[in-house]
């Protein structure tokens, strides 16, 4: 089974994954989801270009770390639609969360993933889910909880 990605590069930001990741965490989930054999475009952008998608599409004028956009009508049938990460933003939430760069990729790459899939998290009920099942398909991949903040150490 594949997973068709048409993946961008556009941003020089250091720790950006290879091709081969992206293609494995999302292949994982769209076998979980039962929609392998379908297509999305995954573009990795600079800030810039980041804060212009988000103020166009979201308004405000910040980027975002992960951008869904589930295709306009009508669309092929096996076409899931458009994930942009923002590297500078994934970067920083990782550091500041303590977590793994790759680790923080594969979820919101997933997080993404399952927004396409009509996944939200607005209300609480549709939080847990989407919550469980991101954690549910990074524990399969081997990553820790995204949830749950490593303990940090410090002076008091």
């Amino acid at each position: 089974m594949r997973l068709g990605l048409d993946l961008l590069r556009a941003s020089a930001e250091p720790g950006v994954p290879a091709a081969e990741d992206f293609e494995r965490w999302l292949l994982l989930a769209a076998l979980a989801e039962r929609c392998a054999g379908a297509r999305l475009a995954l573009a990795v952008v600079d800030e810039e270009e980041g804060r212009r998608l988000h103020a166009r599409h979201l308004g405000g004028a910040r980027a975002s770390n992960v951008l869904a956009f589930p295709p306009a009508t009508p669309a092929p049938p096996a076409f899931l639609g458009d994930l942009v990460l923002c590297a500078p933003v994934v970067r920083r939430e990782a550091r500041r969360q303590g977590k793994s760069l790759e680790a923080h990729y594969a979820h919101l790459t997933l997080h993404g993933f399952l927004h396409l899939l009509g996944y939200r998290h607005e209300r609480t009920a549709e939080r847990r889910r989407m919550e469980r099942r991101e954690r549910t398909l990074l524990a399969a991949l081997g990553y820790p909880d995204p949830y749950r903040l490593p303990a940090r150490s410090g002076r008091g």
